[in-house]
């Protein structure tokens, strides 16, 4: 049942792709995302989903009468570039034909990321585009949290398998940087219990985030959970949901879970923790040696043999930031880590110019959760090899596409500021002023 329910969705959206291609962007990233079809047992499992709704929403794009523009700013600029420098990156590798496979799977989700900006243009695009981000990864904080509360915590929630979030840790990272966004739909919910039911989900991943039994997951929701309070409205709403998950946590989870988490004080004495410092010197050695990095998958037994200080533990990068530097050097690290930086200023200067503006209270609560959701996966990323994640360029094209929405708005204000701020001229005498 759950193949053909996949099947009927899928092909069943097809015309109306043809009709407006930004339903096939809607259709990609809900099954780049949540992955309905890998909790199939069927035809389903391995059929190439992405791939058709990716063709047909490219032609449908292509043939439709919308404008089709992505707009020239830091962020676009700097995105451009970073995947430019990876494409150069690659031709160098030290692992061609691993690099070559992983270039494939990361370019098609920049190539996406660019379908994305070119088809969102409207208001009820983007709070669409947002509902799905929300969505597909609340799925499972929603089916997570209750697994721990009914399971005591015994067992980790790990994610579908053979995909971007099918390991625990990944899942944890891929919820925390979800929850900002699905606290935006309980912002913009109008029914009170609407309000209640989103609650209720947002409560339940931090539950599943707690039962994914991941270190780097706990200190990113953490700092996430403070920034969330800081650009919430409600502050003490926040603080009330915090101190009812926290007596929730110390009565449901086992033992175990608060000995592994106590590990994060003592990392010494963690052989996995020592194991991740290892490959972050590995990285290090690799660009300092490389110019260009080493290119994508260089974390192997082979490279280690070459660059790690102990060549007989082998760790993947375990780290967005030595991920990057390690496989595209330093400049590719400078590279992504500015794309950071333009994307949060980027919801800075959304929040600023929505400030006091009802009509525009939508935009800001989007672009504050947005930055939440970036210092979530920035932390988190910190302690796993996720640079490339869809979810964390989704939530940039989000800001772009908003920013790109707001654009005329910003533009019309910078004329009136301008006009207000000229001296009339000069009149000629005799004429009165």
């Amino acid at each position: 049942m759950r193949d053909i329910l996949i099947f009927a969705i899928v092909f069943g959206s097809l015309p109306f792709i043809v009709k407006r291609p930004v339903v096939g962007v809607l259709m990609y990233t809900w099954l780049s995302l949540m992955n309905p079809h890998r909790l199939t047992y069927g035809a389903a499992y391995d059929f190439p989903f992405a791939a058709i709704i990716a063709a047909v929403t490219l032609c449908s794009l292509l043939f439709s009468v919308q404008p089709k523009r992505i707009p020239l700013t830091s962020v676009t600029a700097m995105l451009l570039t970073f995947v430019v420098w990876m494409n150069l990156t690659t031709l160098v590798a030290l692992e061609p034909e691993l690099a070559w496979k992983e270039w494939d799977r990361v370019m098609k989700t920049f190539f996406m990321t660019a379908i994305a900006i070119l088809a969102l243009h409207t208001e009820k695009d983007i709070k669409q585009y947002v509902l799905v981000l929300a969505v597909s990864l609340g799925f499972y904080g929603f089916k997570g949290g209750i697994f721990t509360l009914a399971s005591g915590g015994t067992s980790h929630v790990v994610g579908p398998p053979f995909t971007y979030i099918g390991d625990n840790n990944a899942l944890a990272l891929a919820m925390v940087t979800a929850l900002p966004l699905v606290w935006y739909l309980r912002l913009q919910a109008q029914k009170k219990w609407l309000r209640f039911g989103i609650t209720g989900v947002a409560v339940l991943t931090v539950m599943a985030i707690v039962g994914s039994y991941s270190r780097g997951a706990l200190v990113a929701t953490v700092a996430m959970m403070v920034f969330l309070w800081l650009k919430s409205r409600n502050k003490l709403r926040i603080f009330l949901a915090v101190l009812l998950i926290v007596p929730v946590i110390y009565a449901v989870m086992p033992d175990k879970w608060f000995g592994r988490m106590e590990t994060i004080d003592n990392y010494k004495e963690d052989a996995s923790a020592m194991g991740r410092i290892n490959s972050w010197e590995f990285a290090t050695n690799v660009a300092k040696n490389n110019f260009m990095g080493g290119g994508y998958r260089v974390f192997t037994p082979k490279m280690f043999l070459v660059y790690a200080p102990n060549p007989l533990i082998f760790f993947d990068a375990h780290s967005i930031y030595f991920q990057v530097l390690g496989e595209h050097g330093f400049i590719g690290l400078c590279l992504f880590l500015s794309l950071m930086f333009y994307a949060w200023r980027t919801g800075t200067r959304i929040i600023k110019f929505c400030r006091n503006r009802t009509d525009l209270k939508w935009a800001e609560d989007l672009a504050s959760m947005c930055q939440v959701s970036i210092i979530g996966f920035a932390v988190g990323g910190a302690f796993l090899t996720l640079a490339y994640y869809d979810l964390y360029y989704f939530i940039i094209v989000a800001l772009v596409t908003l920013d790109k929405l707001l654009l005329p708005k910003f533009a019309e204000r910078e004329n009136t500021s301008a006009s207000i701020a000229m001296p009339p001229g000069p009149t000629k005498p005799g004429n009165p002023a």
